[in-house]
């Protein structure tokens, strides 16, 4: 069964990439209510660890400023 996780606002295209190239069963479509990636719950679950992990270190390095 395919599910959609949409992608939180101001995640930088490179993470998106980065995902899309780990998990190539995962399909990006943009909807009225913006972008989302589809696919399956493990490789959607991996994914949002990915954009976590660069939001969360994206956040660390802008307070280090």
């Amino acid at each position: 069964m395919e599910y959609e996780m949409r992608i939180p606002p101001g995640t930088p295209s490179k993470l998106v990439e980065e995902v899309m190239e780990k998990y190539d069963k995962l399909e990006f479509k943009q909807t009225e209510q913006g972008p989302v990636i589809v696919g399956e719950k493990q490789d959607l679950e991996g994914a949002q660890d990915i954009i976590i992990r660069g939001l969360n270190q994206r956040i660390k390095e802008l307070e280090d400023k």
